[in-house]
């Protein structure tokens, strides 16, 4: 028998053929995972206000302000809701119970701000105060003196 010889001092060079088999092998991994993939299907979750039946409902505001002028004059976001010389507010009382109602059917709170110039009155913070609680929206309720600084 002859012995074999060994070419202990020669350069073997770059062998591909590994480098094919190691190819193939991670591209036959990547094959078998992407049929693994779960495509994601639509949920049916019914949200709520999301009922196409339902009442158009009006929009929540993150926080409620009700400025109150020097002169008596109420608004709720800077939208004028009754007049100066109302004894009663019905216009701020009707809006206000709307606002609760949908932040109760929404599960939010109703943040209001009562804003008021330095001058106003006494009474016609009390009277736009005994308003919100008769709307049962005086949970929530934070007090500012003065123009609002942005």
């Amino acid at each position: 028998m002859r012995a074999l010889q060994v070419n202990r001092g020669g350069d073997l060079g770059f062998q591909i053929a590994p480098m094919i088999d190691v190819v193939f092998v991670i591209m036959l991994f990547f094959m078998v995972m992407a049929g693994a993939v779960k495509v994601e299907f639509e949920l049916k979750i019914k949200l709520p206000g999301d009922d196409p039946n339902a009442q158009a409902s009006q929009e929540i505001p993150d926080e409620l302000t009700i400025s109150i002028a020097a002169n008596g004059q109420v608004a709720i976001n800077d939208n004028e809701v009754d007049k100066p010389t109302d004894k009663k507010l019905p216009n701020l009382f009707i809006e206000i119970s709307k606002l609760k109602q949908n932040s109760q059917h929404a599960q939010s709170k109703l943040l209001v701000t009562v804003q008021a110039e330095e001058t106003t009155s006494y009474d016609r913070i009390a009277l736009v105060l005994d308003t919100l609680a008769a709307a049962k929206a005086n949970e929530n309720v934070t007090f500012a003196i003065g123009d609002p600084e942005f």
